[in-house]
This record gives C-alpha cells, sequence and structure tokens, in this order.
C-alpha cells in the first residue's frame, strides 16, 4: 500500500511545526559580515581564498559544494 501526504505550508509554518530554531537573525548577520568583508576583495583568488575561510566546514565543504554543482545541483533536469 502506497499514501501519499501533501501538506501545503510556507517554509516558516513548516519551521514552527518541525519545532525548529528561527536562525533567519544569525542568518541576516552572516550576509551582511559577509558582504562587508567582500568589498575588500580585489582579485578572484582572494575572493576564492575568503569564501574557502567562510564555508561550513572549510575545505571539505567547499569541495562538497563544488561537486554538488558540477553534478548539476539545484534545478537540474537530469
Amino acid at each position: 500500500m502506497k499514501v501519499n501526504v501533501e501538506i501545503d505550508c510556507s517554509p516558516e509554518e513548516a519551521r514552527r511545526f518541525l519545532g525548529l530554531p528561527d536562525v533567519s537573525k544569525a542568518n541576516e548577520a552572516y550576509v551582511d559580515a559577509t558582504m562587508k568583508a567582500m568589498q575588500g576583495v580585489g582579485s578572484f583568488e582572494q575572493l576564492q581564498e575568503y569564501a574557502k575561510q567562510l564555508a561550513p566546514m572549510g575545505q571539505m565543504g567547499m569541495k562538497l559544494f563544488e561537486q554538488f554543482l558540477s553534478a548539476g545541483g539545484v534545478g537540474s533536469k537530469k
């Protein structure tokens, strides 16, 4: 037997329902700090090095992200 359940809700409603914390303020601070820091970047190499330092899980996170993008990532129609 197969049962499908479709729930129509916003991401905010889903977050609350699942009991996940609201990290919007932390995300805003992270994005703001990143934008300010990137304004001083003068070359692609500097930007790449900075991104490696900021990325979750450091270098390993960047590698996983690169693999994700090269495999088609979000919106891929494979």
